[in-house]
């Protein structure tokens, strides 16, 4: 058994670090198996020696960013604590010297960890980006904030967000409303993410220009799309010749993100998901980038990719 105290450059980094009602904390405890508690001016770590160093390594490189302003939360604390697991929160501060956008509340929106780091480069340099991984790491949100960014900078003049209507557990046919209404909620991500970063009233204002267009995959087919941010969510639920037709869509001065997640293909029968045909047939392609993410970028509680990896090696068993 070990025990370390911690001291902040300033006791005014206490409270930010220790978080609401400890929850800091109580992360730090749960993830090394150890005793964190704080007096008001120091942090106390007691357990296990590996553990304490960990808990210890995670706190200095908090403390480090909370000394350039930023206020820090839950993910901040589990990016440090999945950096501090591979050695390499030397990095950490790195993620919190670019604020991407602001959201509608004015708070800066920032990288959470070094695969988010990965994929907005990628976004920055190429024409189409492929994100593939599972929930929680950030996919969906940050194309979009990556879309939102490009037009405000002037760089597109609109913004296109599509996935395609498949029924995961659920028939389109008896859910109530006309078209728009059944496939709406399908969309609801992409809409949330908007309304984050934008606000409703903005959002929908942008929407009614056309500005902004959320649509169903099938509204695609026979456009091309120039001058636009496009991306396609979902896209493991398409099929080889949907995926065909989205990628044939890009237009002069446009970019391209496609987002999927393996693990959750929905296509019926034996179809096979135009996002796995589309890894082997593009491979190799310039200004085509494939960013790959894991179970250790998942920005969500701990205990999501904790299950995520649970399921990864049921796969593996079955």
């Amino acid at each position: 058994m070990a025990q370390e105290n911690f001291i902040p450059e300033s006791t005014e980094n206490i409270q930010k670090l220790v978080g609401v009602n400890d929850g800091n904390l109580r992360l730090l405890a749960e993830g090394y198996d150890v005793s964190v508690s704080d007096t008001g001016n120091e942090i106390i770590v007691e357990g296990n020696d590996n553990g304490v160093k960990k808990v210890l390594e995670v706190l200095k490189a908090l403390d480090n960013v909370v000394n350039t302003g930023v206020n820090i939360s839950a993910p901040d604390v589990v990016s440090a604590m999945k950096m501090a697991d591979k050695g390499t929160t030397e990095y950490f501060s790195d993620l919190y010297k670019t604020i991407l956008i602001r959201d509608a509340k004015g708070r800066p929106i920032r990288v959470k960890n070094m695969g988010q780091k990965r994929y907005v480069d990628a976004i920055q340099k190429n024409d189409v980006v492929f994100g593939i991984g599972p929930a929680g790491t950030g996919k969906t949100f940050l194309a979009v904030v990556c879309a939102i960014a490009a037009f405000k900078k002037g760089e597109v003049s609109r913004i296109v967000l599509t996935r395609p209507a498949v029924e995961a557990g659920e028939s389109l046919g008896f859910l109530p409303g006309d078209l728009k209404e059944k496939v709406d909620p399908y969309l609801r991500p992409i809409y949330d993410s908007l309304y984050a970063i934008l606000g409703t009233n903005t959002t929908d204002r942008l929407m009614e220009r056309g500005t902004i267009e959320v649509a169903p995959l099938a509204y695609m087919r026979g456009r091309t799309l120039d001058d636009a941010f496009v991306i396609l969510d979902e896209a493991q639920n398409t099929t080889d010749a949907q995926m065909k037709m989205f990628l044939t869509r890009l237009g002069f001065n446009s970019r391209m993100i496609v987002n999927g997640d393996m693990t959750q293909v929905d296509l019926p029968g034996r179809q096979r998901s135009g996002l796995i045909e589309a890894q082997h047939i593009l491979k190799g392609i310039d200004q085509i980038k494939f960013i790959n993410f894991s179970a250790n970028d998942v920005v969500r509680h701990p205990v999501v990719a904790k299950i995520i990896n649970a399921y990864e090696k049921k796969d593996v068993r079955d």
